[in-house]
């Protein structure tokens, strides 16, 4: 989808791009798969702000999406290929042969009319889903599962797309799109071919509404407050911090090694930074 451009008739809009719609079926959502979700502003149970900068945005209704692509044999067609405010990624609306209606992500090259299924016995064609163990070497994956039966949790944002690059044993090695090569089990699904929606990273926002239609709250930088607020405050003008860059609460941020899972570490065959 190629990027739009507009005429500079505010500042506002002098810089600000977005993804031409063109190519979107222009239909309202499958209403049996909407869902009110309520907001929480990065708020916990005890309404406390937990998660900084959450809040506001424009109203959305949630699309119920099958990241676990279970049911097998049964083709579906590709009835409308739509936008969800939830993601950056596209999702595409399958209309299966017993009559079911379920949501998908979307990958590039997918389009109105495609039959596409899951399971063992599927094709190595874009949009099906299937076991790793069922997939070639080589082959470009997206939403794929940690556990088998869980429904895809790796690789699911627009343009995004993992390669399988070996099979040994009862686990396999894949590249995700960071760079690092993960174990995963050759049980898990995973779905062929890369996301579509490629252009969403040339986006520019253009304009701080934007961002606040988002649910994103603005962020002050800690240099600029009192010492009491924050450990990089304080001085008489432009100053530096004189210190690492820590958060509110003086831990060390930016940089700063905070992985210590361990039951995960050992899936880690290299890391994205080297």
């Amino acid at each position: 989808m190629p990027v739009k451009k507009y005429r500079a008739t505010s500042p506002g809009r002098r810089f600000v791009t977005t993804i031409d719609f063109s190519e979107l079926s222009k239909v309202e959502p499958e209403r049996s798969l909407l869902e009110v979700r309520k907001k929480h502003s990065g708020r916990n149970f005890n309404g406390h702000i937990t998660v900084r900068h959450k809040g506001g945005g424009t109203r959305k209704l949630y699309r119920l999406i099958d990241f676990k692509r279970s049911k097998d044999g049964v083709p579906a067609k590709v009835a409308t290929i739509e936008y969800d405010p939830n993601r950056s990624a596209r999702i595409a609306l399958l209309h299966y042969r017993d009559g079911e209606k379920r949501y998908i992500l979307a990958p590039l090259g997918l389009h109105v009319g495609d039959v596409i299924e899951s399971g063992p016995s599927a094709d190595i064609k874009t949009g099906n889903a299937l076991p790793i163990k069922s997939i070639p070497i080589g082959t470009m994956i997206h939403n794929i599962e940690l556990r088998p039966g869980q429904g895809g949790r790796l690789v699911r944002s627009a343009g995004v797309g993992a390669q399988l690059m070996a099979k040994e044993g009862e686990y396999s090695q894949v590249r995700m799109p960071s760079g690092e090569v993960r174990k995963i089990h050759v049980e898990c699904r995973a779905t062929i071919g890369q996301l579509g929606n490629i252009d969403h990273e040339n986006q520019v926002i253009g304009k701080a509404g934007r961002v606040r239609h988002m649910g994103k709250r603005p962020s002050v930088r800690g240099i600029a407050m009192n010492p009491v607020d924050h450990p990089h405050g304080g001085g008489e003008a432009r100053s530096t911090s004189g210190r690492p860059p820590t958060t509110p609460w003086g831990q060390m941020t930016m940089g700063k090694k905070t992985r210590r899972n361990k039951r995960t570490a050992m899936m880690i065959v290299r890391k994205r930074k080297q």
